[in-house]
């Protein structure tokens, strides 16, 4: 079962200095952190601040060949969690026929940001990305799991390159 998520933030994880993208369930009773890199998080900034570029970016780019090609995106879905790595799907439509193309996370959401489509994660990546927070010895998820808990509207969104 696939459950809807919002990008709540983008920041930076106090432990390893590596950015962080927040989903964060309708509900907002479930939270899951992405670690993404450098550039991925920046063209997701992009878009969340809305800042134009004087050239289009890869994910700009995706978006105009899209919309050329008639062709919509029905949702972005993660839909796995393997050796502590995410993949996603982005669910394409075009002359009424389904399309699924595997991506990374990171550009699944930038482009569904830059095309207000709905953002899913399956239940399953919830419940294996709590297992694997569980039992991983890099950092002290605790404390990382209360850190994220405990962030408000102020917190979130604060990104500096």
């Amino acid at each position: 079962m696939e459950v809807e998520m919002k990008i709540r933030g983008l920041m930076m994880d106090p432990v390893t200095n590596m950015p962080i993208v927040i989903l964060k369930d309708i509900d907002g009773s479930q939270i899951l952190p992405i670690w993404v890199g450098i550039y991925e998080a920046n063209a997701i900034a992009l878009e969340i601040e809305k800042v134009a570029t004087p050239r289009p970016m890869t994910h700009d780019l995706i978006k105009t060949l899209l919309l050329g090609l008639n062709t919509g995106v029905q949702k972005v879905v993660v839909n796995e969690l393997r050796d502590d790595t995410f993949y996603a799907l982005i669910w394409l439509e075009r002359d009424g026929e389904l399309i699924s193309v595997d991506s990374r996370p990171s550009d699944a959401l930038a482009l569904a940001l830059r095309l207000d489509c709905p953002i899913y994660v399956e239940e399953q990546v919830l419940k294996s990305s709590k297992s694997a927070n569980a039992s991983s010895d890099k950092i002290n998820n605790e404390e990382l799991r209360r850190w994220l808990e405990n962030l408000n509207d102020e917190d979130l969104g604060r990104y500096k390159m």
